[in-house]
């Protein structure tokens, strides 16, 4: 049986995955519900796949975080727990994240290798080259977008979907998070 991936991003309704400027996380709309939501998806047994750019960011926010910081949020916390694979041509072991690899190759060759061998689900937080690579090769099953109630025009970082192929997207899932954040899960189709 062929394992699920997910790519799981944070978008502002502008289509960004970060802004600069005095943006802080979540772009201030965490609430609750939604840090209650995180935690309940990351709860699930599953196995995280992150590009190398993305596993050195969560690493650097983490280690120059405090305890109290929303960078270690629970969610975060339960994410850093799961067992993680890390693509890259550059990064080498030991990792300083509990049961991480390094899986060294193209993205596409070594997710399909583990969607047919994972006995477990597959997710990806981040990671928006490698993930939109893996989306136009047909790897992607879902894309849960949670949409926060924020246009950032002047400061919006990293274009979730900037530079991706043409995708259909049926909706299979959505819920409103603290009465204004959106969770949507889509699967892709190649237009």
């Amino acid at each position: 049986m062929t394992a699920t991936y997910t790519v799981d991003v944070f978008c502002s309704l502008d289509g960004f995955g970060a802004a600069s400027g005095s943006w802080t996380g979540y772009w201030g709309k965490q609430g609750p519900d939604l840090l209650a939501r995180r935690l309940e998806s990351y709860s699930l047994e599953q196995r995280m796949v992150f590009g190398a750019t993305t596993f050195r960011d969560f690493t650097q926010m983490l280690a120059a975080s405090s305890e109290d910081s929303d960078v270690r949020d629970p969610w975060v916390t339960r994410m850093r727990q799961l067992p993680t694979t890390v693509v890259s041509t550059t990064l080498t072991g030991p990792l300083d994240w509990p049961d991480a690899t390094v899986a060294s190759g193209d993205a596409v060759d070594v997710v399909a290798c583990l969607k047919e061998e994972s006995g477990v689900p597959l997710r990806s937080h981040g990671s928006l080259a490698m993930n939109r690579s893996l989306m136009a090769a047909g790897l992607v099953d879902h894309v849960q977008v949670t949409l926060f109630p924020v246009i950032t025009g002047r400061t919006g970082l990293q274009p979730v979907f900037g530079g991706a192929a043409d995708f259909d997207l049926e909706l299979l899932e959505h819920r409103t998070l603290d009465g204004h954040t959106q969770e949507l899960l889509y699967r892709p189709t190649l237009h």
